[in-house]
């Protein structure tokens, strides 16, 4: 029984892809790999494109958005985290303590400090709007710590 079924997949000749004539769809796309950003075009003048205000912003924003990679710069960032916990220990235990730290501790800290930034920008941004400005300012960061209480607004 088993080898009639088998006998009858095999028998079985898969469509064969016949070539047919394009419909006149959209052309694929070039791609330029390592340029995120268009070289500017210089006019029959010399002169550098200007782009019209606001087109630059909304590609920074939209290369931001989706990059996941950090965005502060990883080995300041390390050495300030070290030198605020040498701070904190020695003065604590009154003498020079070697600490060692795992490359995941730091990227894990590094990771939450740009996410609290990034959440207390978005909280001063709605803060400015409020205010009907679109600049963030001092004071929009500061309404926006004070209205998320003694945690930040970290659940």
């Amino acid at each position: 029984m088993a080898s009639t079924a088998t006998k009858s997949l095999a028998s079985k000749k898969p469509k064969t892809a016949t070539a047919r004539k394009s419909t006149g769809g959209k052309a694929p796309r070039k791609s330029v790999a390592g340029k995120a950003v268009p070289a500017p075009r210089e006019s029959l003048d010399g002169k550098k494109k200007r782009y019209r205000p606001g087109t630059v912003a909304l590609r920074e924003i939209r290369k931001y958005q989706k990059s996941t990679d950090c965005l502060l710069p990883k080995l300041p960032f390390s050495r300030l985290v070290r030198e605020v916990a040498m701070d904190m220990v020695t003065d604590y235990n009154e003498g020079t303590v070697g600490l060692r730290w795992q490359s995941s501790a730091l990227l894990a800290l590094q990771e939450a400090t740009e996410a609290f930034i990034v959440h207390l920008f978005e909280d001063a941004n709605l803060c400015a709007i409020h205010a009907k400005r679109v600049t963030i300012m001092q004071k929009d960061i500061q309404l926006a710590r004070r209205i998320r209480g003694n945690w930040g607004g970290l659940s």
